[in-house]
């Protein structure tokens, strides 16, 4: 993402490194709520290396801001699961920010910019307890798929863009 994008009072930018200990705040306190725990040396290890594991990697971070306050975040990186295949990572939103049509505007932000970057395949990994995510993935043409990888997750979805 270049700049910013917005979503009525939401601000949606990319991650800067002093998002850092509030982007893993919102992932931490979600799953908590959802009771999920956070792993910091396994699945959530990439929130706390954003510059390694995504910027690197030739992926995004994104950071969701209402009244300059961090409520949500949302990120891709390239995956070798497929030809030009990325995930997408770490969609997740507070309370405050749902509700409100941002988790699916958020969605087809990230679709965009991996459409616009010529990647083909996306692939999501979620929870069944976070059914407001899945209805989301499956209301936006995400496809059940077999092949989770990560231990908290038992769905995941794939989707194939157009070329």
């Amino acid at each position: 993402m270049t700049g910013k994008t917005f979503y009525q009072d939401f601000l949606i930018r990319s991650w800067q490194p002093q998002d850092r200990a509030g982007a893993a705040a919102i992932i931490r306190d979600v799953l908590a709520e959802y009771g999920l725990g956070w792993e910091a040396a396994g699945a959530d290890r990439d929130v706390l290396e954003i510059e390694a594991c995504y910027l690197s990697a030739g992926g995004e971070f994104w950071v969701i801001e209402k009244q300059a306050q961090l409520v949500g975040t949302g990120a891709y990186y390239p995956v070798k699961r497929g030809i030009n295949a990325v995930e997408i990572r770490k969609m997740y939103l507070l309370p405050e920010a749902r509700g409100q049509g941002l988790g699916k505007f958020l969605l087809q932000q990230l679709e965009k910019a991996i459409a616009d970057r010529n990647f083909q395949t996306i692939w999501i990994e979620t929870a069944s307890v976070l059914k407001e995510a899945t209805r989301l993935y499956e209301s936006s043409g995400y496809q059940p798929a077999t092949g989770v990888e990560t231990s908290r997750c038992d769905r995941v979805y794939v989707k194939h863009l157009l070329p």
